[in-house]
């Protein structure tokens, strides 16, 4: 991917190497908590509070971990691509007579909080549709590339913008309906609705991935590296490949051949209309 001297996104929020993940207790039940425990033990409750924030209370300065030149790249790839589907996203909004509202990403260390709680770097990269922010633990790409045997820089772009697909299902009001819908049916069915809302996000990083081609910033081999990370992250493979069998009932983000299916699609087409995975009979 040509994404070297290509603009980088300014809704990037780095709490990298932050002390405590970045995790900040400022208000709600945590909070309480940790005040009545200070209490309890004759502790300086504002003490434990900065402690937990990252902040080193003697000096009132944020206490970090180093980064490293090779993460600081990752950064400014990440911002570039960032940069690239906020461009895509915003021509096509306002073809639809709508308005682009730009997500912002989020990297962390190790855990962080969000408007949708905690999370540990494990649970991959993700978005939450409460804060309308995309985290990500840059340490996912080397993961991507070890265990999940998907290298290159187009396959980290495709987790970006899988992400961004979010994002734009959240503005169209697509999770809220299925956030509804899951409520009232089983978890089978509730496991079928959510391959379709990740299937659908596959579509969506293929229809930027089609305006990205088009302003030429794909190099040979990018596609097949999309591709190949979405094969990786199929619910099949990675059932078969940790437990030696596959559960298609707890299906959550669809097949390898679904991923690369729906993403292809929305690579060819460029077309939105193209992407209703709700509606039809086997997605």
């Amino acid at each position: 991917m040509l994404w070297k001297g290509q603009r980088q996104s300014d809704n990037v929020e780095d709490r990298r190497g932050m002390s405590g993940g970045g995790l900040a207790i400022g208000g709600g039940l945590g909070g309480i908590v940790v005040l009545v425990i200070a209490l309890l033990l004759g502790a300086d409750p504002r003490q434990l509070l900065e402690q937990t924030r990252g902040v080193d209370p003697s000096t009132g300065t944020t206490t970090t971990r180093p980064t490293n030149p090779q993460e600081d790249e990752l950064k400014q790839f990440s911002a570039t691509v960032l940069a690239s589907t906020e461009d895509v996203w915003a021509d096509i909004f306002r073809q639809a007579g709508k308005t682009y509202s730009k997500p912002t990403l989020v990297l962390f260390t190790e855990a962080v909080r969000s408007a949708c709680g905690e999370a540990g770097a494990a649970v991959g990269p993700f978005y939450c549709p409460g804060d309308q922010k995309l985290y990500l633990d840059l340490s996912f790409f080397n993961e991507l590339q070890t265990r999940f045997r998907a290298p290159g820089d187009f396959a980290q772009a495709y987790v970006i913008a899988h992400e961004v697909g979010h994002h734009v299902q959240n503005l169209l009001g697509t999770m809220d309906k299925v956030d509804s819908a899951r409520g009232r049916m089983s978890e089978a069915e509730a496991n079928q609705l959510s391959v379709r809302l990740e299937l659908q996000a596959d579509f969506l990083a293929g229809v930027w991935a089609h305006y990205a081609q088009q302003k030429g910033i794909l190099e040979s081999g990018d596609i097949e590296e999309a591709l190949g990370a979405a094969s990786a992250v199929g619910d099949d493979r990675l059932q078969r490949e940790g437990q030696g069998y596959v559960v298609p009932d707890s299906f959550t983000h669809g097949t390898s051949e679904q991923r690369i299916r729906w993403f292809r699609k929305g690579l060819e087409t460029g077309d939105l209309r193209q992407g209703d995975t709700f509606n039809v009979r086997s997605p």
